[in-house]
C-alpha cells in the first residue's frame, strides 16, 4: 500500500542524507557557438512570456573507466557549443522589447557557461538519489542571479566529480527556452553530438507557430487564468509567501500495485464513456481529493478546489513535435469539496479526464490568445508538476545513460510534484509524489492519503 517514501537502507521516511556535499567550483568558461551565427531578435509565444524563471535539473552517472570525468567535460563543451548552431537563442540572453511590452531572445552568441566542480563525497555516500536533498542544489551553478536581465545567460551546464570517478551533470536554463518535452530532446542532441553522431532530432525554433490571432479570439470564458491588475508586475498570493521552514515536506511511494488499485476504483464506480482511467489520471484524482480535503485551518463543504496540470498541445494545435519551447497549457479541474469527498474516484477521474479533453485546438488558441489581450497566468489551488515520464533517465551518452535525472527542488505549498523511482523507464508504473505543506495540513493529508488508498 502507498508508504511514505522508504530508503532501501533506513526504513525511514527521512533517510540519511549528506546536505552539504562539500562542492568545489574550480572553473568558470563562456562555450560560444564554433562559428558566427545570425544575430537576431526571437518572438517568444504568450505561454513563453509568463516562464521567465530558471528550471534546474540535475542527471547522475556513475563511474565509467572509458570515460573520467575530465574526458566527459570535454566532449560536454564541444557538444554545448555545436548545440549553439541549431539551438542559436540557447547562446543568446532575455530581453525585454519596451515598445512591445514583450519578452524576447536577443540571439546575440553571448555564449552559454560551464561548470566544473568536485565533491569531496563518493556518489554512493551522498543519500539516496530520489530523496530531495537541499545539497542538490550546489551542483547547479547560481552565480548569475547577481546579473541583470540582458547579462544572464539562459544555459548553463555544472559537471561536478565525486571521488568515485562518478559525477553529475547539472543544467540550469530559464524555462522560456524549453517545456519538459523539448528539454529532453536537447538532452537527446546533446548527448548525440558528445558522441560525434548527428542531430537525434533537428529542432523547430519557429515561436510564431503559437502567436496570437489578429485580432485575437477569445472563445470561451477561462476561470483558470487570472489577469494581473493594472499597475502590478505580479500577484502576491499567500501561498507563495509561506518559507521552507514553515512547510513540512513529505514523499510518498506509490507501488504498480497501488496504481492498480485506484484504477480498479475507479473502474469499479460509475464511470462515463468520456473518462480514461490512466495512471495520471487516478494518481490526479487521488492527489487532488487530499489536497482539498486537507487545505485551511476548518473544513468548508462549499468551498471550491481547482487542480492545475499541464498538457502538451502539440498533436492538438498540429504542430512540429520538435518543437522547442513551451506548448504546454494548464488543464484544470474544479468541485467543491463536498463533491470530492462524497462523490466516487470514478467522478474525480472524469473530471480530471475533462479537463484534458476541453484542452482542443480551439480552446488553446482561445487561451494564447487570451494571454494577448490579458496579462496574467493560470490559477488554482495548487498544480500537479509531473515529472513522472518525461523520461530524462532514458537519454542516451556517450558514458551511457543516467543513474538518476531530478528537478532541483524548492518546496512549495501550490506545487505537488510527481517523479519516478531509481529505476526510470523500467518500471513507469510507479511513482513518488512530494508534498509540501505545514505541519497541520501535513496531517490531515498523510491520513486521507491512505484512507482513501485502502
Amino acid at each position: 500500500m502507498g508508504t511514505l517514501y522508504q530508503s532501501p537502507i533506513i526504513k525511514s521516511s527521512t533517510p540519511e542524507i549528506i546536505e552539504d556535499l562539500k562542492v568545489i567550483i574550480h572553473d568558470t568558461v563562456t562555450i560560444l557557438p564554433p562559428h558566427e551565427t545570425e544575430k537576431r531578435s526571437m518572438f517568444l509565444s504568450n505561454i513563453d512570456q509568463i516562464l521567465t524563471f530558471n528550471v534546474e535539473t540535475v542527471h547522475f552517472f556513475e563511474a565509467n573507466p572509458e570515460f573520467p570525468p575530465q574526458v566527459v567535460a570535454e566532449k560536454l563543451k564541444l557538444a554545448l557549443s555545436k548545440a549553439m548552431v541549431p539551438y542559436d537563442f540557447l547562446g543568446g540572453r532575455l530581453k525585454l522589447n519596451h515598445e512591445l511590452q514583450r519578452f524576447e531572445f536577443d540571439c546575440n552568441a553571448a555564449g552559454a557557461w560551464f561548470v566544473v566542480g568536485s565533491s569531496e563525497f563518493e556518489l554512493g555516500e551522498i543519500g539516496d538519489l530520489v530523496y530531495p536533498n537541499p545539497g542538490f542544489r550546489q551542483l547547479v551553478q547560481k552565480s548569475y542571479e547577481n546579473l541583470d536581465l540582458h547579462e544572464k545567460p539562459l544555459c548553463i551546464l555544472q559537471l561536478t566529480s565525486f571521488k568515485c570517478g562518478g559525477f553529475a551533470i547539472g543544467v540550469a536554463t530559464n524555462h522560456a527556452t524549453f517545456d519538459g518535452l523539448s528539454f529532453k530532446t536537447f538532452l537527446q542532441n546533446l548527448g548525440a553530438l558528445a558522441a560525434d553522431k548527428p542531430l537525434a532530432v533537428i529542432p523547430c525554433n519557429d515561436r510564431h507557430l503559437l502567436a496570437a490571432r489578429s485580432p485575437p479570439q477569445i472563445q470561451f470564458d477561462h476561470p483558470e487564468l487570472l489577469k494581473i491588475p493594472t499597475g502590478t508586475d505580479i500577484p502576491n498570493p499567500t501561498v507563495f509567501d509561506i518559507l521552507d521552514d514553515q512547510l513540512d515536506f513529505k514523499i510518498f511511494n506509490l507501488t504498480s500495485d497501488d496504481i492498480a488499485r485506484l484504477k480498479k476504483k475507479a473502474k469499479d464506480g460509475p464511470v462515463s464513456a468520456d473518462a480514461k482511467i490512466t495512471g495520471f489520471n487516478v494518481v490526479a484524482a487521488h492527489v487532488w481529493r487530499c489536497k482539498a480535503l486537507s487545505s485551511g485551518s476548518e473544513y468548508d463543504p462549499e468551498r471550491v478546489s481547482t487542480v492545475l496540470y499541464a498538457v502538451d498541445v502539440r498533436t492538438r494545435l498540429d504542430l512540429p513535435s520538435s518543437l522547442a519551447g513551451n506548448v504546454v497549457l494548464s488543464a484544470y479541474a474544479s468541485a467543491k469539496c463536498k463533491e470530492i469527498e462524497e462523490g466516487p474516484l470514478s467522478k474525480l477521474v472524469e473530471m480530471v479526464t475533462e479537463g484534458t479533453n476541453r484542452m482542443t485546438s480551439e480552446y488553446a488558441r482561445s487561451v494564447i490568445d487570451w494571454g494577448d489581450v490579458n496579462k496574467g497566468f493560470p490559477v488554482g489551488e495548487f498544480m500537479i508538476s509531473s515529472w513522472w515520464r518525461l523520461g530524462f533517465a532514458d537519454v542516451e551518452y556517450p558514458w551511457g545513460k543516467p543513474k538518476y535525472s531530478c528537478p532541483v527542488v524548492y518546496h512549495r505549498k501550490d506545487i505537488i510534484l510527481l517523479f519516478p523511482d531509481i529505476v526510470g523507464a523500467d518500471n513507469n508504473n510507479e511513482v513518488n509524489v512530494l508534498v509540501a505543506l505545514p505541519s497541520k495540513e501535513m496531517e490531515k493529508f498523510e491520513a486521507l492519503f491512505h484512507k482513501f488508498l485502502a
